[in-house]
C-alpha cells in the first residue's frame, strides 16, 4: 500500500473525475469488469452523471453471475456499456490449433489465451481515448502494491487513473453495502476476484486474494496482462 498517500474520499474521487473531464473531453473512458472496485467507481461516475464512457471485456468465458449483475447495472445507472470481444479469427486460430483449455498446459500458453481474450481487444480500444479510470486497489497483489494515484502507461500509451489505490476491501464493501450498489454474488461465495470462469475459484479463508486465479500456476504473478506491474 502506498503509506504517504491517504485513500481519497468519494467526493474527492468525484472532484478529480470532473477535473480529468474537462482537461481531456470526450476522451475518458472507465473499464469494468463487474469486481466490488469496479462498482464503487461506476457509481462514483454515473450517479453524478459524469461524461465517462464505460466499457466492459467479454471474453465468451465469463461467469453467468457476472452477465447478471451486467445486466442490474445498466438497469440501475440507466446506462450504456459498450462490449469489446476478442478478434473473432485470432481465437479461432487458437482453439483450432490448441483446443479450447490450452491455457492448463502452460503459463505461455494461459498468457496466450489472455492476450487475444483481453489484452489486444483492449488495447486496440483505448487507443481513441487520453485517460483511463481503474478500480485497482494497491493491497490486491504484490504486483499491485507500487501503483500510483495518476501514472502513464506506457503499454497502452494512455494516462491512468486509480482512485481507489488506497482504499481497504473494508472500505470498498461498506460503500457498496450503504450505497446499494449492484454486485457479483460470487463475492460472498469465497471469490474475492472473479475473472474467467474456467481460470477462477473460490479460496479458502487465509488464501491470498489472488491465490484464486490460474490456481494451477505456480510461481506466477496472478496477472493477465491488462496491467503491467
Amino acid at each position: 500500500m502506498n503509506v504517504d498517500l491517504p485513500a481519497l474520499s468519494g467526493t474527492d474521487i468525484v472532484a478529480d473525475l470532473r477535473s480529468l473531464c474537462c482537461s481531456y473531453p470526450g476522451k475518458v473512458v472507465f473499464t469494468t469488469s463487474f469486481g466490488l472496485e469496479d462498482q464503487v467507481v461506476t457509481h462514483l461516475i454515473y450517479s453524478n452523471q459524469l461524461p465517462v464512457a464505460l466499457v466492459t471485456l467479454d471474453t465468451g468465458r465469463l461467469f453467468e453471475e457476472t452477465y447478471k449483475v451486467f445486466s442490474r447495472t445498466r438497469e440501475k445507472y440507466e446506462i450504456e456499456i459498450e462490449t469489446v470481444h476478442p478478434d473473432a479469427f485470432e481465437l479461432s486460430a487458437l482453439l483450432k490449433a490448441k483446443g479450447p483449455f490450452s491455457f492448463y498446459q502452460s503459463v505461455e500458453n494461459r498468457k496466450e489465451c489472455c492476450n487475444i481474450r483481453k489484452v489486444k481487444p483492449l488495447r486496440n480500444f483505448l487507443s481513441s481515448y487520453g485517460v483511463w479510470i481503474t478500480g485497482l486497489r494497491s493491497e490486491q497483489s504484490d504486483a499491485r502494491s507500487s501503483l500510483s494515484l495518476i501514472e502513464y502507461d506506457e503499454n497502452y500509451g494512455i494516462l491512468k487513473y486509480n482512485p481507489l489505490i488506497n482504499w481497504t476491501i473494508e472500505q470498498v464493501r461498506d460503500f457498496i453495502s450503504l450505497n446499494h450498489v449492484p454486485y457479483n454474488v460470487l463475492h460472498d461465495r469465497g471469490f474475492p476476484s472473479i475473472g474467467c470462469e474456467p481460470c477462477t475459484r473460490a479460496i479458502s479463508p487465509g488464501e491470498d486474494i489472488r491465490s484464486g486465479r490460474w490456481w494451477w500456476e505456480q510461481g506466477s504473478k496472478k496477472e493477465c496482462g491488462l496491467h503491467k506491474s
